[in-house]
């Protein structure tokens, strides 16, 4: 045993302190990303550490095969040294540029949050900035793919020419065909021109209503009036025709339509539109000063369209914003039935008339 101990005495050291400092070095690892997570934590309560915690897989996943490259040299033949070397260097290095590109964008996805963060506490628009957070994002993980592409000797070629520019241009020529490319275009349109931002109230269709939550390189995110998120292709949003109820000025016009019956009295029905309309406290008054002086009233009637077994009365109602016109109409809709109910207004319903024919035969049996 003694002489065993002798013999192979600088390997076990050799081996102890390969051992050792892949234990010291995990330690440190962990050590880090508590402490990480925690300042993580401390300025953005609530946030997830998805990427601290990639951040320390990677590094103890490298220090392991870096002490096992290590460790090869005890049990390989001296041609093979070499060989290792190069290994050990290579795996080092793609080990380290994954790190630093996780650490940079961590960096930068912090920065850019905590900077949209006092844009929304100051009530400055925060699209551009949430926009361009993406963008920084895409173009560090590119950049770190590509040095990595670095180290391995037949894609070297490949990686240069794409730092070199020639790459970047192979590759957007490649996605031009793609939708892809369609919405990253689609998203730098939005934020070039803004026609809606962070936090706006718009109408894609009639079943996609909702706010403004995000805005990405591929996509918008809008949260409907069900608190469900919406995701729309940025390539499909910029061909639709949206309104965007915060755009300019926010009060908002309301069309009440009811039908009564062609034997209500129709200006019973809509006086008493008028009055429930007018009688509401979020009716904003939008006449002018002329309009005022010739004595208009606030919420205009008329009888728009006679249909088959309706009239159809309109009542034209502003509201301060969207949100109040709209709740607004909900109300009335309410006041307005029980007001017809109580002057005798008729809301029609179909009316269908069932004849139903019976013929009685008398049959005749014959023996």
């Amino acid at each position: 045993m003694i002489e065993f101990l002798e013999t192979y005495k600088q390997n076990i050291i050799y081996g102890t302190i390969v051992i050792v400092a892949i234990i010291v070095l995990r330690m440190l690892t962990t050590k880090l990303h508590h402490w990480l997570a925690r300042e993580k934590q401390r300025k953005f309560p609530g946030e997830q550490s998805t990427s601290l915690r990639l951040l320390k897989r990677i590094l103890n996943t490298l220090w392991v095969v870096l002490g096992l490259i290590a460790l090869s040299y005890l049990v390989l033949d001296e041609s093979r040294h070499n060989a290792l070397t190069d290994d050990f260097k290579i795996v080092l290095y793609i080990g380290v540029v994954l790190a630093l590109t996780i650490i940079a964008a961590s960096t930068a996805n912090m920065w850019f949050k905590y900077d949209i963060q006092k844009k929304i506490e100051n009530e400055h628009d925060p699209t551009s900035f949430k926009f361009l957070r993406y963008v920084v994002l895409v173009v560090i993980y590119f950049v770190g793919i590509l040095l990595c592409l670095l180290a391995f000797p037949s894609l070297k070629g490949v990686a240069q020419t794409a730092l070199g520019g020639a790459g970047v241009l192979a590759l957007i020529a490649g996605l031009a065909a793609q939708e892809a490319l369609a919405n990253v275009i689609g998203g730098l349109f939005i934020i070039t021109f803004k026609p809606f931002r962070i936090g706006d109230l718009i109408k894609v269709t009639d079943a996609m209503v909702g706010r403004v939550t995000d805005i990405t390189l591929r996509h918008t995110v809008i949260r409907n009036f069900e608190n469900k998120m919406i995701v729309i292709p940025n390539s499909i949003i910029n061909k639709e025709k949206l309104i965007n109820y915060d755009m300019g000025e926010l009060k908002c016009c309301e069309r009440i339509e009811i039908g009564i019956s062609y034997d209500s009295d129709i200006d019973l029905a809509k006086k008493i539109m008028q009055e429930e309309c007018e009688r509401h406290p979020l009716i904003l008054d939008n006449r002018t000063e002329l309009e005022i002086q010739e004595g208009l009233p606030v919420v205009k009637t008329a009888l728009i369209q006679l249909n088959d077994s309706s009239m159809t009365i309109r009542a034209w109602t502003w509201g301060r914003s969207y949100n109040d016109s709209f709740q607004l109409k909900i109300d009335v809709l309410e006041s307005i039935k029980k007001r017809f109910d109580k002057e005798g207004i008729e809301i029609p319903f179909p009316y269908r008339t069932i004849v139903m024919k019976t013929e009685n035969k008398e049959r005749t049996k014959t023996n």
